[in-house]
């Protein structure tokens, strides 16, 4: 009988680290997609507050509390990441578990922002994408979720599928800002 083993998504290709950055996978056993009914909104995020502390997020924001972590992914949707959906939310959101569909990762140092610079088209600079700002976009050819969650510190979100290549793309660039850098 064939045995299964479970593998979290970036087994065996993390952590990365080169002088100034570091490349490490974050171990998430719980992620459910929150996606409110139409005129929802406000009951979703008043439930969201009794029982986790934290309300749906604006657009392009992130929250967390007591290890409760909601991110905005898109108009209408957010991630709900280390805590169980709330039952009240059945009825009036659409909850999809996600825990197995992706890969997250946490990129970290005074490397950070020149090497996601090299991948991702947007500012990502601290004066203007501060901590708990969220956005959804590329990095370098692939859709992801970029979270700042200190002030040298990034939570990228990929599918699981584009997990290895998220991983070589990040560290290519870690490696080329870390030679620039010497230099």
């Amino acid at each position: 009988m064939t045995r299964l083993i479970a593998k979290s998504p970036l087994a065996g290709v993390l952590p990365v680290e080169v002088e100034g950055a570091a490349l490490r996978e974050v171990a998430v056993d719980r992620m459910t997609s929150i996606a409110p009914f139409k005129g929802k909104e406000r009951a979703v995020s008043a439930a969201l507050k009794e029982a986790l502390g934290v309300g749906f997020p604006a657009p392009n924001r992130s929250a967390a509390k007591n290890g409760a972590r909601i991110v905005w992914t898109g108009r209408g949707q957010a991630m709900l990441i280390g805590a169980e959906a709330p039952e009240a939310l059945r009825g009036i959101a659409a909850l999809t578990d996600q825990s197995d569909a992706w890969a997250v990762m946490q990129l970290e140092g005074a490397l950070a922002e020149a090497a996601l610079a090299r991948l991702v088209p947007l500012d990502l600079r601290s004066g203007v994408f501060k901590r708990g700002h969220t956005a959804r976009s590329m990095l370098f050819h692939m859709t992801c979720s970029i979270t700042r969650v200190a002030p040298q510190g990034f939570e990228i979100m990929v599918m699981r599928s584009m997990g290895q290549t998220a991983v070589h793309d990040l560290a290519v660039a870690m490696r080329s800002v870390a030679a620039q850098s010497e230099g």
